[in-house]
């Protein structure tokens, strides 16, 4: 609405009595600039933080002072939901608490998409809930959305921890789902890992090294070579019983597509962001 009106007033620049209305418009450009400024500063746990003010006493403490240091992800596990709905329905501005909610997740999840190609399941779940949220804007869907935004954070805040469970970090999380099979034993998935690893290790060292390597074909041959290369090993490359030659194609192949979006320098953009 706020461009709309800009839009408006600039078109109407060269006509007679305009200027009488540029108090309006400057109210109406502090107000975009205002909310502009809110979405580019969200914050996933410092909205959740404000959000369970309000229902502090529904959470088990421990006991301890929350110092500066304790940034982390806020632990919803534990919030009585019954209670946290109870309080919500009171809230005066419902609608605006999810859409900020929304907001903040896009922005999670954006970073989380970027990072691992696979995980569009998170995506289509996401979609799912505003999809339903869109369709019918009552205060049943209101609250239901609320607590479904809620569960979706505890469900990504749970993927970003998986690189943790599985003994990884988020580049060769990334590396190791790329090419992971539904039906592998444990013993050949750890070796799988060990293959992601040493792979990006080895990429990492040499051939992403090369500056602007995206910009020369030999350069690009190269780095694709080496996955497939590798891959293909007998001492280095994924097990040959349980991979087909279709399947190591396949899956170099998605290796090198993953590396060239989140390597276009080291340290990769995507992860390096992270962890700021």
């Amino acid at each position: 609405m706020c461009r709309a009106v800009f839009s408006k007033f600039k078109a109407c620049l060269t006509v007679s009595g305009v200027n009488d209305y540029r108090r309006d418009y400057e109210a109406i450009n502090a107000v975009y600039k205002s909310l502009q400024q809110d979405r580019e500063q969200a914050d996933i746990s410092d909205i959740i933080r404000q959000l369970h003010q309000v229902v502090d006493e529904a959470i088990e403490t421990r006991g301890y002072v929350v110092g500066k240091e304790d940034l982390g992800p806020y632990d919803i596990s534990r919030i009585d939901f019954d209670r946290l709905r109870r309080e919500f329905e009171r809230s005066p501005a419902k609608r605006t608490t999810v859409q900020n909610l929304k907001t903040a997740i896009e922005i999670r999840l954006q970073r989380l998409l970027q990072q691992n190609p696979l995980r569009t399941d998170y995506q289509r779940h996401y979609e799912q809930i505003v999809a339903e949220y869109n369709r019918e804007k009552d205060r049943v869907t209101i609250e239901q959305t609320f607590e479904g935004l809620l569960r979706f954070i505890d469900e990504m805040t749970d993927e970003e921890r998986r690189a943790v469970r599985e003994g990884l970090d988020e580049e060769a999380l990334a590396v190791f789902d790329l090419l992971k099979k539904q039906d592998l034993a444990a013993g050949e998935a750890k070796r799988v890992k060990a293959i992601a690893v040493e792979l990006l290790q080895r990429l990492k060292a040499e051939k992403l090294r090369i500056t602007r390597w995206q910009d020369k074909e030999t350069t690009r041959d190269a780095v694709r070579q080496a996955i497939l290369d590798f891959l293909w090993n007998d001492s280095t490359g994924l097990p040959v019983d349980q991979y087909s030659e279709g399947e190591v194609q396949s899956r170099a192949d998605e290796v090198y597509r993953h590396v060239y979006r989140v390597y276009p320098q080291l340290p990769s953009p995507y992860y390096q962001a992270a962890t700021q």
